[in-house]
């Protein structure tokens, strides 16, 4: 008994851990998967196994601009954290700090820097606020940490998403070979009447 919930409960988990995505159920018996009500067809059957493939592929494109979108954001919010580290150390002296900084794509002013304790992130939406280093800090700490953790998540949905491509394929194949050596046999039969 105590093995059968636990085996449950690793299922309801794994369904948890890739929340909104159907499993593909793979069909073991082509047979009664035509008996079922809108496959009264083969046509029909592979139209609507297609039509659940290609979801799952408008599900991958999503995953994967995502997962893009993280990349190149937690570079980003890593050398933003080196910056802050560095300023932090140098809040210290009196002396200004040299720095180069971006002003366009490929354009790049020279800055002086007076030591401060304040710093302003862009937030996103065109929204900027002035916090203290240690405040910053802490928020992008949170906020690597955080994408790093979506990120791993999406690599294991898009991982999810290629074993429900393999199982659809494998329907697809299996009712299009079952319709071929259904087709055949009528084919026989028809040949066995007619001689």
């Amino acid at each position: 008994m105590a093995a059968t919930i636990d085996n449950s409960n690793a299922v309801q988990a794994t369904k948890k851990k890739h929340l909104g995505i159907p499993e593909a159920v793979f069909v073991e018996d082509v047979d009664s998967f035509m008996k079922q009500p809108g496959n009264e067809t083969a046509d029909a059957a592979l139209r609507k196994l297609d039509e659940q493939y290609q979801k799952y592929k408008y599900m991958e494109l999503n995953l994967s601009q995502k997962k893009l979108r993280l990349k190149n954001q937690i570079p980003q919010i890593t050398q933003t954290l080196e910056i802050l580290r560095h300023m932090q150390k140098k809040k210290e002296t009196t002396e200004p700090m040299e720095t180069h900084y971006l002003l366009a794509d490929n354009v790049y002013c020279k800055a002086t820097v007076p030591p401060t304790d304040k710093v302003c992130l862009w937030l996103g939406a065109n929204v900027m606020l002035e916090y203290d280093i240690d405040e910053a800090q802490a928020l992008l700490e949170k906020n690597l940490s955080t994408a790093s953790r979506n990120l791993e998540t999406l690599v294991e949905d898009l991982d999810f998403l290629r074993d429900q491509f393999t199982t659809i394929e494998v329907n697809m194949a299996r009712v299009y070979n079952w319709d071929v050596k259904r087709r055949s046999r009528e084919n026989l039969l028809k040949s066995a009447v007619k001689s």
